[in-house]
């Protein structure tokens, strides 16, 4: 059978060219090189002049098997969607440290891509990819098609996240993340203190950071479960949780870190209070120093290697976070 195909196919290529001869060709190509994929939609067009032009990142909402993971089963974002999220994402993250620090920081710091994807990604732990870095070019988004364009939701003062709310908090699930990333291409940039990686030694769930809650996290020294994972991620994770919440928000973590400790048996441990004389709890405030501690070197690592002052930053995030409510999502301008 295929030495049959392949004699039908011959004869009829046979055939066109008894058919055609020179002077039946077009000088005309039957493709518009006019036009190039760049330029077919309002959302490229605004993308090229607001991402490509000024910062030479590339803005990608279409789905491309060449550059998502083949892995898992996703669904493309959808346009109106990735719209709103292009305009914030320019708003509340990219002009935040424009504003900051100059076109130039992002220019010459920023990945080079930005993939949307409509689903999530499930790893078989049963987690939610929330967003990939990849060697400092790329980051992919996920989840767009889950955005309320018209009830947009940015929470900045919750101290963990509801990960489950409707519509969902574009902070947990897009910024956040945004500033994750970033972090990790900033850190393969420029190094940032060993003494940072001594601070949790021993309580890193590697695999199991799966099973522990953000609830949790800070009684053991951790901002969020995730961060328990492994250094490189605690790290981020500070960075990023930092500077898009308020300072009641960080507080709230930092109360979660302190808890009463507990004998062998579950019960309270008590000691005697000097001045009352009563006895009290006695409390276990290791995971609040780990946390304080992480963080004064985060802000260091940010301010002696990048000219970053972390309040300034979460300062301008915040107000631009609350603008969100301000801009038109639907149209580009």
């Amino acid at each position: 059978m295929k030495f049959n195909k392949i004699i039908i196919l011959a004869l009829a290529a046979t055939s066109m060219l008894a058919a055609c001869s020179d002077d039946d060709l077009s000088s005309q190509s039957i493709f518009d090189n006019n036009t190039t994929a760049a330029d077919s939609t309002e959302l490229d067009r605004w993308t090229k002049t607001n991402f490509t032009d000024v910062y030479n990142i590339r803005f990608y909402y279409r789905y491309n098997d060449k550059e998502t993971d083949n892995y898992y089963n996703v669904i493309p974002a959808d346009y109106n969607k990735s719209v709103a999220l292009a305009i914030m994402v320019k708003h509340v993250w990219m002009d935040a440290y424009s504003e900051l620090l100059g076109t130039d920081f992002l220019k010459t710091n920023s990945p080079r891509i930005y993939q949307l994807i409509g689903s999530p990604e499930y790893d078989s732990n049963g987690s939610i990819v929330l967003g990939v870095a990849e060697g400092g070019v790329k980051v992919t988004l996920f989840r767009v098609n889950n955005i309320d364009i018209d009830h947009p939701v940015i929470d900045v003062d919750s101290p963990q996240p509801n990960t489950g709310a409707v519509p969902i908090d574009l902070n947990y699930w897009f910024f956040h993340t945004m500033h994750h990333e970033f972090c990790h291409i900033l850190t393969q940039k420029k190094d940032y203190s060993t003494e940072f990686q001594t601070i949790s030694t021993g309580k890193y769930q590697t695999s199991n950071w799966i099973n522990v809650k953000d609830a949790d996290a800070p009684a053991m020294g951790f901002v969020s479960g995730y961060a328990s994972k492994e250094y490189n991620e605690d790290f981020a994770e500070i960075y990023s949780t930092y500077v898009t919440h308020t300072q009641d928000a960080w507080d709230g973590i930092l109360e979660k870190s302190i808890k009463v400790k507990l004998d062998e048996n579950g019960d309270t441990v008590y000691t005697v209070d000097k001045k009352t004389k009563e006895l009290v709890p006695t409390y276990d405030t290791t995971g609040y120093e780990a946390i304080v501690s992480k963080l004064n070197l985060v802000k260091e690592y940010f301010k002696n290697e990048w000219g970053i002052d972390l309040d300034k930053l979460r300062t301008i995030v915040l107000r631009r976070s609350e603008e969100v409510s301000t801009l038109d999502l639907r149209h580009l301008k």
